[in-house]
């Protein structure tokens, strides 16, 4: 059974709920005609502006949508979950989204899925947490570092040129020796990782782009990813 894992570094429906091109590539990735697919909108407190966008874009594709809340009567998990083809969980708090999902036991659940092959993927909060570890700006203060669920491995970095603090701050973090390596992503792109070996950009927006960051000769350098431009 194929694992994967779409990580969107910024933008879709949150932002833009007419456009669906990275929506639809998400759903042309299940083996099934008209996937099931679960929204999770955990990190914004359950957000309700943004479940709008959501059915607002995936009711024009071909699924069928539901989403889970937290912050009312929640349903049993187990059950939901075990109907879905693909999981996507929304941006915001990571570190806050992650407390709820453990306190209710979501973690255990999702992971199970994952390796039945439910596609697994988000956006900003809802990329980096299916990785070992994520930058995250869920204290106001500063970027940090924090751990998240460890389907895949490595670090990965969200908004990698939309947010000014992001690039410099992972430099930081990989050249004080923090972090060995990280999956930056951009916005207007997703980081495709498939059975935990195959990882492509895909790009839905002009002049974006994946990259894989390490420290190479005392400087950090940035490994561009294969890009297939689906806009």
């Amino acid at each position: 059974m194929k694992k994967q894992i779409i990580a969107i570094g910024g933008g879709g429906f949150g932002r833009s709920p007419g456009e669906g091109i990275i929506e639809k590539y998400i759903l042309d990735q299940s083996d099934k005609e008209k996937p099931n697919i679960c929204f999770i909108p955990t990190a914004t407190g359950d957000n309700e502006a943004y479940k709008v966008n959501y059915y607002s874009a995936f009711s024009k594709l071909n699924c069928s949508p539901v989403h889970l809340d937290f912050f009312k009567r929640t349903p049993d998990l187990e059950e939901l979950i075990k109907h879905q083809d693909i999981i996507f969980v929304g941006g915001g708090n990571t570190k806050s989204m992650l407390a709820v999902w453990k306190d209710w036991g979501l973690d255990l659940i999702l992971k199970e899925a994952y390796k039945k092959g439910v596609i697994m993927c988000g956006v900003s909060a809802g990329a980096i947490c299916w990785f070992k570890e994520g930058v995250t700006d869920s204290w106001s203060e500063e970027l940090k570092i924090m751990d998240c669920l460890g389907f895949v491995k490595g670090a990965c970095c969200p908004h990698y040129e939309e947010e000014p603090l992001r690039r410099p701050s992972l430099s930081k973090f990989i050249t004080e020796g923090v972090l060995e390596s990280c999956y930056a992503i951009d916005g207007g792109c997703a980081l495709h990782i498939e059975d935990e070996e195959e990882y492509k950009a895909i790009v839905f927006a002009k002049e974006k782009n994946a990259y894989y960051v390490d420290l190479k000769n005392e400087k950090v350098q940035e490994q561009p990813y294969f890009r297939k431009e689906i806009f």
